[in-house]
């Protein structure tokens, strides 16, 4: 029996670019180019006519920009979309933007010798539509500009816990519900999201922007205090670490672990050694297994750990291995992950005392 196709409608406004994705995609047998738009209004008849699996999305098009067509899509027809765009600073942001709308996953376009550039990612674009492909897409939320109000939970010790945060695939949203719920007194918070380089800055300065705590992309030798939140820079490890008796980042370029740098793995295997049971580990949705072994580690060291659950996951992939390997005490979804943290806070603060 031959296993059904995954079929793709491509958006974007250049011919050569429609083409060369028409070849790349196709490439891959488990993979059929459907239809090919070079506008979202052409785009908009062909979803309604064809009704791919994935579709994916240029940001700067005629007659509508894509991220203005995107919102759209998640309003009236939720459906994995990977936008395929030029990546510039400024194009950081908006991606990112459109992550947060709930785009799946972003490939950046090459900005010079498309044939080659584009042809370097096949790659990269056949495994990121598979993935799509998979994807729980519930839809435009309108309340997502809101932050929710934060627990209420004043009476916790600070200066001593530490929340660890692992996410990939669908991670920018995730990430940006649970941190705008924390209170502005919050423990410290570590965090590694699979992530271009180009792109951590933007999210850090995005997630200040719209949070009680104050956020940062993690610098060397950075102190991490109560309130504050650390994101691993894109192609840069995180450790958590101390000095004296100070937690800091520590930051490395070593080799790719699990597949990635920032790897989730080494940050929650250092939260392990450095804090233990001072520790909260939290993986949230993503494609892999990155995070799994540390989030046991984490475990075993005492700390309280807890996983994503099925429905709320765009991928339950990491999750599921960290569960699947024993390495999550309790499974949430993503509306609750924030509330699990600051009961188990409060139940070591209280068996601290006790003690």
């Amino acid at each position: 029996m031959n296993q059904k196709k995954i079929t793709v409608l491509i958006v974007d406004d250049s011919a050569l670019i429609r083409q060369m994705l028409t070849s790349m995609l196709q490439s891959d047998p488990s993979i059929e180019v459907i239809g090919a738009a070079p506008d979202p209004l052409t785009a908009r008849k062909m979803i309604k006519q064809l009704n791919p699996d994935v579709l994916t999305l240029d940001i700067e098009m005629p007659k509508m920009d894509g991220i203005a067509f995107l919102e759209k899509i998640m309003t009236l027809r939720p459906m994995p979309v990977v936008m395929i765009s030029s990546l510039t600073q400024e194009g950081a942001d908006i991606a990112l933007q459109a992550l947060e709308i709930g785009a799946v996953d972003y490939v950046a376009k090459p900005t010079s010798d498309i044939r080659v550039g584009l042809e370097s990612k096949r790659a990269e674009v056949i495994s990121k539509i598979k993935i799509a492909s998979k994807a729980r897409i519930s839809g435009l939320n309108p309340k997502r500009t809101e932050t929710t109000k934060p627990p209420a939970f004043e009476n916790f010790q600070t200066t001593e816990q530490i929340i660890c945060i692992g996410a990939s695939t669908g991670g920018v949203e995730a990430i940006r519900e649970v941190v705008t719920s924390l209170p502005a007194n919050s423990p410290a918070v570590l965090i590694t999201q699979h992530m271009p380089a180009s792109f951590t800055s933007s999210f850090a300065d995005r997630l200040n922007n719209i949070s009680r705590v104050t956020v940062y992309e993690a610098e060397q030798n950075q102190r991490v205090l109560p309130g504050h939140v650390y994101i691993a820079p894109g192609d840069w490890h995180l450790e958590l670490a101390k000095s004296g008796a100070n937690y800091i980042c520590h930051l490395h370029d070593g080799a790719l672990v699990s597949g990635h740098r920032p790897s989730v793995n080494v940050l929650f295997e250092s939260a392990a050694k450095v804090a233990g049971s001072n520790a909260v580990g939290v993986i949230l949705t993503g494609m892999g297994r990155d995070g799994a072994e540390g989030l046991l580690s984490l475990r075993k060291s005492g700390a309280h750990t807890i996983g994503q659950d099925e429905a709320s996951s765009i991928v339950y992939g990491m999750p599921k291995a960290a569960f699947e390997l024993g390495a999550v005490i309790e499974q949430q979804p993503l509306s609750q992950i924030t509330r699990s943290i600051f009961s188990s806070l409060k139940a070591h603060d209280v068996k601290a005392i006790r003690v």
